[in-house]
């Protein structure tokens, strides 16, 4: 195993989330190679025209009206907070596999970056699965957004739907008029 403990064995109270960096010994920061192979656009890098169409026919599976997803992207774009991921839902005898297939993707820069609660954080968080957090970089970047989809599609057999959550999304305090409905848990930009 690529960890020395799987998600489902860490059982201290302080240790909710197992992150891939403590397993790397890498932040997301440093991981150059991702953005270059991939060809994803830095989020400092990011204008104004990079920002997703929000159209008559994505309004529908938006959660909140056009105008609030709009200002949102915005606030993300002048924050530069363009990260967001995957959720992805297992429960205790699936978890460590998937974890430990998509720990490695991120060493080999397949994927960006990846999240799991623990066994101490399932319980503290009250849930019968474990949640598989995959990041990507710049939610702007649809193609990339997209990619990570598939491979865990193709590659980790994720084969049902899950919603992609853009960080700006957890904001809070001083954004959370402008994020309204947005902050909800449930909200997400993308299902797929």
């Amino acid at each position: 195993m690529v960890t020395d403990r799987s998600p489902t064995a860490i059982d201290e109270p302080e240790r909710r989330w197992l992150r891939v960096k403590h397993m790397t010994g890498f932040p997301r920061q440093a991981r150059d190679g991702y953005f270059r192979e991939h060809g994803v656009t830095r989020p400092a890098a990011t204008a104004e025209a990079d920002r997703p169409a929000v159209d008559a026919e994505a309004a529908e599976s938006l959660p909140a009206d056009p105008e609030t997803v709009r200002d949102v992207d915005r606030l993300a774009l002048e924050t530069t907070y363009l990260s967001g991921k995957w959720l992805v839902e297992r429960p205790p005898e699936r978890v460590d596999d998937l974890w430990e297939a998509v720990v490695e993707d991120v060493a080999a820069e397949r994927l960006w970056d990846a999240k799991v609660t623990t066994a101490a954080g399932r319980e503290a968080f009250g849930e019968t699965d474990y949640a598989v957090l995959v990041f990507t970089p710049n939610y702007f970047d649809r193609e990339d957004v997209d990619r990570v989809r598939r491979r865990l599609r193709d590659v980790h057999g994720v084969t049902e739907e899950i919603r992609y959550r853009p960080d700006v999304y957890t904001l809070d305090g001083i954004h959370e008029e402008r994020l309204g409905p947005l902050t909800d848990s449930g909200a997400s930009r993308f299902r797929a």
